[in-house]
């Protein structure tokens, strides 16, 4: 399914304390496969009580960029108004972190 110059990644978030995410999970995490070469996100899915949440932040990341923080963060701002807004951005900054650490070496 994935080629060899794809890598997993995993940002991370607390979620605010009246989240159901937040009782079931205790932190939010997203999952992104992404292409090493190029930082395009291949795949993304979050931990989520509903299957439309994941679908949704799946819609947010699939084809964007790694490297285009500023501007994937301005989408999430835009589309997303779920009370995990906040987690979803500080999950994707700190996957967009690791992907610079990674493609730094």
């Amino acid at each position: 399914m994935f080629d060899k110059d794809s890598i997993y990644l995993v940002g991370e978030a607390k979620s605010p304390s009246n989240n159901p995410i937040t009782e079931q999970y205790k932190v939010f995490f997203i999952g992104f496969v992404v292409d090493r070469t190029t930082g395009k996100i291949i795949e993304a899915e979050a931990t989520s009580i509903l299957s439309i949440t994941s679908s949704f932040i799946r819609h947010l990341f699939v084809g964007k960029n790694m490297r285009d923080t500023d501007q994937v963060i301005q989408a999430i701002e835009e589309s997303y108004h779920g009370s995990s807004q906040k987690a979803v951005i500080v999950s994707f900054r700190h996957a967009s972190q690791k992907f610079n650490q990674i493609h730094t070496l």
